[in-house]
């Protein structure tokens, strides 16, 4: 069950931050243009907050079955030394929760909002300061902390 989830877990990070993407894509257009917030811009906010979820819900299934975070607690002397499981252990997860937390927060005050243009604005702020901190935690190839493929097949 692991690897096929690991697979679904690495395939849904592309979903994540496209729809991410288009949020604040639309969040933008509306708020320069002082648009009108419409039912497509409230389907982008919501499915947005939906998607960065399931991902979650995905995630932490992942964490609680996963071999390197298992090694992570019962071995926490030592492995809190080695970056690569040190990220995983307890980096990823909690800068995933932190974006998740920010990002339903913006989603639900957006909704709130009185005006389209608070909207927009509360959605860009609130969506991009999300983007940023799953930026940092997503595992690149290039990453510093901790570098996995784009996708992950194995």
């Amino acid at each position: 069950m692991y690897l096929p989830l690991l697979f679904v877990h690495s395939l849904f990070r592309w979903l994540v931050l496209t729809s991410l993407l288009y949020a604040i894509f639309r969040a933008y257009k509306g708020y320069t243009t002082n648009a009108v917030f419409t039912k497509a811009d409230n389907s982008a906010r919501h499915w947005t907050a939906t998607i960065a979820h399931l991902q979650l819900t995905i995630g932490i299934i992942l964490y609680i079955k996963s071999p390197v975070v298992s090694y992570f607690w019962s071995n926490f002397n030592d492995a809190i030394s080695h970056i690569d499981t040190a990220f995983f252990g307890l980096l990823h997860i909690l800068l995933m929760l932190v974006s998740v937390v920010i990002l339903t927060i913006g989603s639900a005050l957006a909704k709130r909002r009185l005006t389209d243009h608070e909207k927009f604005r509360t959605m860009l702020i609130w969506f991009s300061i999300a983007l940023f901190i799953i930026f940092i935690a997503i595992p690149w190839p290039f990453s510093p902390l901790a570098n996995r493929p784009y996708l992950r097949i194995y």
